[in-house]
């Protein structure tokens, strides 16, 4: 399948910086099954700050300004 990237790179690196963050707290600070859920729903934010594709933001019709996108 072909995406169209609908995030602007600034918001990429913040999307994988807040998710490694969340998941090592998640995984040190929580315990059992809810810190495994946090980090799994962690890692979804990871996957699209590393792809640049938010199915969300597509149900909402946000598209990426490719003169600004960059």
């Amino acid at each position: 399948m072909f995406y169209i990237k609908n995030l602007p790179n600034w918001e990429r690196v913040v999307r994988l910086i807040v998710s490694f963050a969340v998941i090592t707290w998640a995984l040190l600070s929580l315990n059992g099954v809810v810190a495994w859920i946090v980090a799994a729903s962690a890692a979804g934010i990871t996957l699209s700050g590393i792809f640049g594709f938010c199915p969300m933001c597509v149900m909402v019709g946000r598209r990426l300004d490719k003169a600004k996108g960059k």
